[in-house]
């Protein structure tokens, strides 16, 4: 898998963990063995409860790669954990708080409206609540008192789809960005800018897929000049691929994205998406779960006051294929 040059030294974290379940969906842990070794398979401190608490839409699929990660650490690591999620800041800091009065051990959350967050995470902190950041905020983490923060460098990650793109000669291309005041999400689109000053950035409404593919479509008909349109998530590179088709613009207009899914990679397969940007969510629910069962294990810190990054990567149909087995395993 080819490799995009870090600007940062990308930690890498090995860690053992956690059982899972969302309060969306459930919650669990095993008891304790006290006799003795049981081959490594689950730990054998007690079980503890942590919260993983993200800003995912509804239908968002990406999510469900998250949780899985975190459902495995959660199993090996003995932990009760407890998902909720909203993509509305106020209500996140909410999620939080309930997180907080349940008293669990540790706190994961995403930050892509840091500022909804700091006051209710300096609770956290007040509380002894060890926290740590994942997907959004990697530029933050430290300010709200996370410990460490797993995800990819979004500024890297746009700058380099930007660079593929510029490479192809493409000079006007769309940014569509599906959650306006996401930070990570705007900081890929800026990135991509740094790299064709030409991209202009298209909002759309993420909860509604129905309304993405109408103003794709006005968009790209009333923008005769674009010849590149990318999605920032692969449900909305799926809706994107629809509307370029449904134009006959596949000629005209080159699609990219970012994160992954079994369709997407079967798109890059068949040339109709060029590329995507792998931040392997899976691997940010694993170990932000696992760090906080090492926090709790040995007062272990991960990744000496760094991020922990997970990505970027470029997936194209050099080495989609050998991706596309773990893309239908729903971890990739």
């Amino acid at each position: 898998m080819k490799k995009i040059s870090w600007q940062r030294l990308a930690v890498v974290a090995a860690i053992v963990p956690m059982l899972a379940l969302s309060a969306c969906s459930s919650s669990g842990g095993r008891p304790a063995d006290t006799g003795g070794s049981n081959g490594g398979k689950v730990a054998t401190t007690p079980s503890i409860k942590i919260a993983l608490i993200t800003h995912a839409a509804p239908g968002d699929t990406f999510w469900d790669i998250v949780r899985k990660g975190a459902q495995e650490a959660a199993t090996k690591d003995n932990v009760d954990l407890l998902y909720t999620s909203d993509p509305d800041g106020g209500r996140q800091a909410q999620l939080v708080q309930q997180a907080i009065d349940q008293k669990v051990a540790g706190i994961a959350v995403t930050l892509a409206k840091p500022d909804a967050l700091k006051a209710v995470l300096k609770k956290a902190e007040d509380a002894g609540i060890p926290v740590v950041s994942l997907n959004s905020g990697e530029d933050v983490f430290k300010s709200v008192g996370a410990f460490t923060h797993f995800g990819s460098d979004e500024n890297v990650a746009g700058a380099a789809v930007g660079t593929r793109l510029a490479e192809e000669g493409v000079t006007h291309p769309l940014c569509v960005i599906q959650e306006q005041g996401n930070v990570a999400l705007e900081a890929r689109c800026a990135g991509v800018k740094t790299k064709v000053p030409g991209t202009e950035i298209l909002y759309v409404q993420g909860t509604d897929m129905t309304q993405v593919a109408s103003t794709v479509t006005a968009k790209l008909q009333s923008t005769p000049g674009a010849d590149a349109i990318i999605g920032l998530g692969a449900p909305f590179t799926a809706t994107i691929v629809k509307a370029v088709g449904a134009l006959n613009l596949a000629a005209k207009v080159k699609v990219a994205s970012f994160d992954l899914s079994g369709e997407l990679i079967q798109s890059i397969i068949d040339g109709k998406v060029q590329f995507t940007v792998d931040q392997q969510p899976w691997l940010q629910g694993y170990d932000s779960i696992d760090a906080l069962w090492q926090y709790y294990r040995g007062g272990f810190m991960v990744g000496g006051g760094l991020p922990v990054l997970t990505g970027p990567a470029i997936i194209d149909k050099t080495n989609a294929p050998a991706v596309l087995k773990f893309a239908k395993e729903g971890i990739r």
